[in-house]
């Protein structure tokens, strides 16, 4: 059997990023699934991106990853979330056609010159000490590889539930990975059990569309890759329904029966994304939650409504859907379901995604506490980066919080671990002005290129758009006004005597690139794409200033004591969600603070403040 440099066991997002990164850096990487056509399956929800998820698509995209351009392939409807705030908390969104997804990440895989794909069950890891040097096949084939990247998804040890009905599966209809799951409980190491739910499948010709909402996408659509310059698929409408208090009675009334109100299932869910149980037992005060009905793909007559996810039997499922506006005919192809699997703690991971007690074994995706597409494909990317510099005797490549989304996770995961599957929010991310979704290329690509996993055709567009970018600033900076002239030309400034340039103005009140059209129409040969990254630059700079202050200010503080008798509840702006984690954990210092899960960097500012505010009392 041929020696790889890398072996890739699992073949979903995490997977197939990873084997990707590994060939870009000139690895021979085998990556191993089940069944070769379930390459680039959406087990879940058939969407990409959103808020803080739609930063890491762009970020695995900048390192010239998959995920972003087999998305716009896919893309049925573009939609930018948060289009009204600011671009750090703007999240590109993409509902994906399943089909399409699936044959665009087939085609890149076959056309990786490196990756060579096996059908086969991953049925042991082959160790040498503490040190993984391989896995074994079917129970009786050695592969061998200098490093092996586990992506098992819900596969390792999962077990379906829908009811009182369970059974060992990956996801429906996929076999469960049983035997490795033994053997890596046999090596003593941290694991344990979560989480995830489905909702039911809906026939689309059942549906009453005509008395339901509509939900078009944008018509300027923010792509997902960087490489995209047009819309590919075409674009359809989603629709919007609602529970009901019949639908919430129906619910209350079986949750006996419910696997994970039943006590079937040992496994926390993800909070974030919460089953139709967990909506009416955590929110009984409300009589009504939003359903999107997401069509699967252009030629698909199979509706995902997402809001409902569930582990009741299939005819509670049934009852309860149908009495739903819209859904009152509703013909149901496959039930909803719950998946409990196992992981390991991420705390015994290194920032490499090497398992710190084997040598050679890195990890990515759900078997590291995560949820989401998102999470696993950027999870991925980093673990089959390192599993190739292993391979290659480089030093691993670290992603740091000031850099990426990527890095907030990484580190998040490796310094506090997980006690429910890991979502990415803009709000985990101290440097999220900073971190934007529009900017991922610029802070990452061209470190892609120093590490060798960017091919010549992302370089090239790269280099193009930088230099598109620095010609477009040094004319700006180079044409400048006085005060006279702008108030000559009709614009209000101070007459302060200072001449600025015309980059300045842009991030003016009254300003932008309008303005600097009418005062030098010389300039108006800068293209609009260009225009608008400039334009973000600049309004973000003087906030920028202002966050690495704050920033500063609050490592400084990091030793300070926080007292035992804070009200944290009484602190405004603070989540009710933090407050009651810090009401329980009552942090000795601001530095144990900070590594409460789920902490922000906004919610450290208010304690930070509120102490101060303390202070200030005691001494007047």
């Amino acid at each position: 059997m041929k020696q790889y440099d890398v072996i890739v066991v699992g073949g979903g997002h995490a997977g197939v990023e990873a084997a990707l990164a590994a060939g870009r850096m000139g690895c021979a990487t085998a990556l191993v699934t089940f069944r070769q056509d379930d390459l680039g399956v959406m087990s879940c929800n058939p969407a990409f991106g959103g808020l803080g998820k739609g930063h890491l698509v762009r970020e695995i995209d900048a390192l010239d990853g998959a995920m972003g351009q087999a998305a716009d392939f896919a893309a049925i409807q573009y939609r930018l979330l948060n289009r009204s705030k600011g671009p750090a908390v703007q999240g590109p969104r993409v509902q994906a056609d399943r089909a399409r997804y699936r044959t665009a990440i087939s085609d890149i895989v076959a056309q990786a010159s490196r990756v060579d794909v096996i059908e086969a069950e991953v049925t042991a890891l082959s160790l040498t000490g503490q040190t993984v040097t391989g896995v074994q096949l079917n129970g009786d084939t050695t592969l061998n590889a200098t490093s092996v990247v586990l992506t098992t998804g819900t596969f390792l040890g999962g077990k379906v539930f829908i009811g009182e009905q369970t059974f060992p599966a990956g996801r429906m209809g996929n076999s469960a990975s049983t035997i490795l799951a033994q053997q890596l409980r046999g090596l003593g190491l941290p694991m344990g059990r979560l989480k995830t739910g489905t909702p039911p499948r809906l026939r689309g010709s059942s549906i009453d569309w005509a008395a339901l909402e509509t939900q078009p996408g944008d018509s300027d659509p923010a792509y997902m890759s960087f490489l995209t310059s047009r819309t590919i698929a075409p674009q359809i409408a989603c629709a919007i329904t609602h529970t009901n208090p019949r639908t919430h009675d129906i619910v209350r009334e079986n949750l006996s029966r419910s696997a994970m109100y039943g006590g079937q299932i040992e496994g926390v869910g993800p909070r974030y994304c919460p089953s139709i149980e967990d909506k009416i037992t955590r929110f009984a005060d409300k009589t009504s939650h939003q359903i999107f009905l997401e069509p699967e793909g252009l030629d698909s007559d199979t509706v995902y409504p997402n809001g409902i996810s569930t582990s009741l039997p299939a005819e509670v499922q049934a009852e309860y859907v149908k009495s739903i506006q819209g859904l009152e005919q509703v013909e149901i192809l496959q039930p909803g379901y719950a998946i409990e699997y196992d992981y390991i703690d991420p705390r015994a991971l290194d920032l490499s995604l090497q398992l710190s007690a084997l040598e050679g074994l890195f990890m990515a995706g759900q078997i590291n506490g995560t949820t989401g597409y998102e999470e696993a494909g950027a999870q991925g990317l980093v673990a089959g980066l390192n599993a190739a510099c292993r391979a290659q005797g480089r030093a691993p490549l670290q992603f740091g919080r000031a850099d990426s989304y990527i890095g907030v996770m990484i580190d998040d995961l490796t310094a506090r671990g997980v006690s429910e599957p890991y979502r990415m929010f803009t709000s985990r991310a101290e440097y999220r002005l900073s971190l934007r979704a529009d900017n991922a290329d610029q802070r990452l690509t061209a470190l892609g290129v120093q590490w060798g996993c960017i091919g010549p055709e992302r370089q090239a567009a790269f280099e193009k758009k930088m230099n598109t970018l620095e010609s477009a600033r040094a004319e700006l900076r180079a044409r400048s006004f006085t005060p006279g002239q702008l108030r000559s030309a009709g614009y209000k400034i101070s007459e302060d005597g200072v001449r600025r340039s015309a980059l300045e103005l842009i991030g003016l009140s009254g300003f932008g690139f309008e303005a600097i059209d009418v005062l030098a129409p010389e300039l108006g040969e800068i293209p609009q794409d260009t225009r608008e990254q400039i334009s973000k630059e600049v309004v973000y700079s003087a906030y920028l200033q202002r966050q690495e202050s704050q920033i500063a200010a609050l490592r400084s503080d990091e030793a300070r004591a926080i007292q035992d008798d804070i009200v944290y509840s009484d602190i405004n702006g603070l989540s009710r969600e933090l407050a009651d984690k810090l009401t329980r954990a009552r942090p000795k210092t601001m530095a144990q603070a900070a590594r409460i899960d789920g902490m922000t960097p906004a919610a450290l500012v208010l304690i930070l403040a509120r102490l101060k505010d303390r202070d200030r009392r005691s001494t007047a």
